[in-house]
């Protein structure tokens, strides 16, 4: 039997408003609603379904494998929104990207604290 990941929950304070600001800076089709959940698909089927809470937020770090055209597209919001971003996972390299493995990466929150990463070629170059 073969093991494919399939959705994660995500903890928001306002799930849609979450959702929607990862599916338009990844230019992903708009969130559904699924039970409980707003729910972002990737273009593998997976699933982030993000849930309201009104417990403190843990921050976790989501990392996603993009086209160089999802990136190009994804740094200009970014840019365009002035939305604090990093080359590396300790923020010390501010407002910059990194070229690891040959290919691009950036870093950035959600409105949750959750640590957002976007790179062109896996790390390792897998």
């Amino acid at each position: 039997m073969s093991v494919k990941f399939n959705h994660t929950i995500i903890h928001a304070k306002d799930q849609a408003a979450s959702a929607q600001f990862l599916s338009e800076l990844l230019g992903l089709p708009e969130p559904t609603r699924f039970g409980h959940f707003h729910a972002v698909k990737l273009s593998d089927g997976a699933t982030l379904d993000y849930m309201t809470t009104k417990d403190a937020i843990a921050g976790q770090h989501y990392a996603f494998l993009v086209s160089e055209e999802v990136f190009d597209s994804l740094i200009a919001k970014i840019r365009d929104r002035k939305i604090p971003h990093w080359a590396d996972p300790f923020g010390q390299h501010a407002n910059q990207i990194n070229t690891h493995d040959g290919g691009r990466g950036v870093y950035f929150q959600d409105p949750n604290g959750h640590y957002m990463e976007a790179i062109t070629v896996p790390y390792g170059g897998w």
